[in-house]
């Protein structure tokens, strides 16, 4: 029944490719290398990437009607990519009906990879091959984060209160996680992220009727797992780790916590699926990203750094963080050329002999990836090193992430404090948001430049600390020297 189902579809396209075990892959003429070994693997269905040839004549028309105008504003004034183009176009219809009518079942659509991800069988993704317009199909890769954050502590008011700079605003004890990365100098000269959109990639958000959001503003939430508007828990997945990461960079209650850029706006995506032994797939991922970007988000900030895993099938190595290979890092730059500044954890797997411990899309030629220091400025020992596999230096920056003040998810108003490369992240990608703020049309390369060239060790950076500690003060004044007094 689904053969003849999508007969009926390409006839409508123009043709009818021959669906036997005999017929050619699409593009090239090459033999059935995936469905082969999916084959010859466990029984069952398997997340496959259904990559298309092209999208038509139309595509540009098209595509002028999936991205916003405030995108399409942030685009023009700090986009490698500056317009809309041909990767914005919507995936031809004929095409993904056709793809449907195969599939067990269709995950999601990327418009930027001209690609459906989808549920298949071996016999399923052997038709796939067949189609006459289907370039190649790969696997999903999957991710298992191999380390959970490092520990957390079940209060917070006992953390060390250090000394104090005047300041109109009271940081309660998250003042030392501002302090040492210079953000209270910039709200007290008016930068507190307001008029910017900042994305938030995670797990879910609960208890967002936290003291710590009573004026954060939500402008938009979808979840990825389970296809829905919702992102606290009720569903599959669990959000308590997307309520610590939110409070860290947009936080705000006088006399406890004030995050960054608490005057920001927020775009909630939950990717991750918690509850499940079944390793977390990256094309939840890549859907947020692109959701994100032609929502008209200005930064993504993600805490979500996973290392591979996909027995019996080949998966992604250290070899393969090289910033061009991994499909959530191929999105997130994809991301940046279109003027997304986003930032992502290296990870919490410490050092390796011989190898980079980083988790895609840390990787990214255009993502600025944060590693962890202690509240004493020293490497936290799990914070994940480089360098890529073509000898980029990561991370890139970094900042506190241990011993950081975070709301509490299961209590109407407590405070915790957290550890990981998930919580030095957020802080970064506020003080990116800040910067953004004093200069919109800053593009990437130069916000993410003036961190590097101002953090603590810009003049011997290594794969431990990257460039060092960031150094939000220094970076205004080459990002927007008048903002200063």
């Amino acid at each position: 029944m689904k053969i003849a189902r999508v007969l009926a579809v390409l006839l409508s396209l123009g043709g009818a490719p021959v669906l036997s075990a005999e017929a050619p892959h699409g593009a090239a003429g090459a033999p059935h290398a995936l469905s082969d070994r999916l084959a010859a693997g466990p029984r069952g269905r398997y997340a496959v990437w259904v990559f298309f040839q092209d999208k038509g004549p139309d595509a540009l028309r098209l595509a002028t009607s999936t991205v916003s105008p405030r995108a399409l504003a942030r685009r023009a004034r700090r986009g490698r990519v500056a317009t809309v183009s041909v990767a914005d176009a919507p995936l031809t219809a004929g095409r993904v009906d056709a793809v449907a009518a195969i599939v067990t079942r269709v995950r999601h659509q990327s418009r930027w990879l001209n690609a459906m991800s989808v549920e298949a069988t071996p016999s399923e993704v052997r038709a796939l091959e067949a189609l006459p317009f289907v370039a190649r199909v790969e696997l999903v890769r999957r991710f298992r984060q191999r380390r959970l954050e490092p520990g957390l502590r079940a209060a917070a008011e006992d953390a060390a209160d250090p000394i104090r700079k005047a300041s109109a605003l009271d940081y309660g004890t998250s003042f030392g996680q501002a302090n040492l990365v210079k953000v209270p100098f910039l709200h007290d000269v008016g930068l507190d992220g307001r008029g910017v959109v900042i994305a938030m990639l995670d797990s879910g958000f609960d208890n967002l009727a936290h003291p710590a959001f009573a004026t954060t503003r939500i402008l938009g939430t979808r979840d990825f797992v389970n296809g829905d508007e919702g992102v606290a828990d009720g569903d599959i997945g669990e959000g308590s780790h997307g309520t610590a990461t939110l409070s860290v960079i947009g936080g705000f209650q006088s006399g406890q916590l004030i995050g960054p850029a608490y005057a920001a706006s927020y775009l909630l995506a939950k990717t991750e699926n918690t509850e499940s032994e079944t390793p977390v797939e990256e094309d939840n991922w890549a859907a947020a990203v692109e959701w994100a970007e032609a929502q008209g988000a200005d930064v993504i900030s993600s805490s979500l750094g996973y290392l591979t895993y996909d027995r019996p099938f080949p998966s992604y190595s250290a070899a393969d963080l090289d910033g061009d290979t991994a499909i959530s890092t191929r999105a997130a730059d994809l991301a940046g050329e279109r003027g997304v500044m986003v930032v992502n954890s290296a990870g919490n797997e410490g050092l390796a002999a011989g190898s980079n411990t980083l988790g895609a899309p840390a990787d990214g030629h255009l993502v600025l990836a944060v590693g962890a220091v202690t509240p004493g400025r020293v490497r936290a020992s799990f914070s994940s090193v480089g360098p890529t596999a073509d000898g980029r230096i990561k991370p890139d920056v970094s900042a506190q992430g241990v011993s950081v003040k975070a709301a509490q998810p299961d209590r109407s108003s407590g405070y915790t404090l957290v550890n990981g490369t998930s919580f030095s992240c957020p802080m970064t990608a506020g003080v990116v948001a800040l910067l953004v703020q004093a200069n919109p049309a800053a593009t990437v390369d130069q916000v993410f430049g003036a961190l590097r060239t101002t953090a603590s060790q810009a003049r011997t950076p290594d794969n431990l600390l990257g460039y060092g500690i960031v150094d939000a003060l220094a970076a205004l004044r080459v990002i927007a020297p008048q903002r200063l007094p």
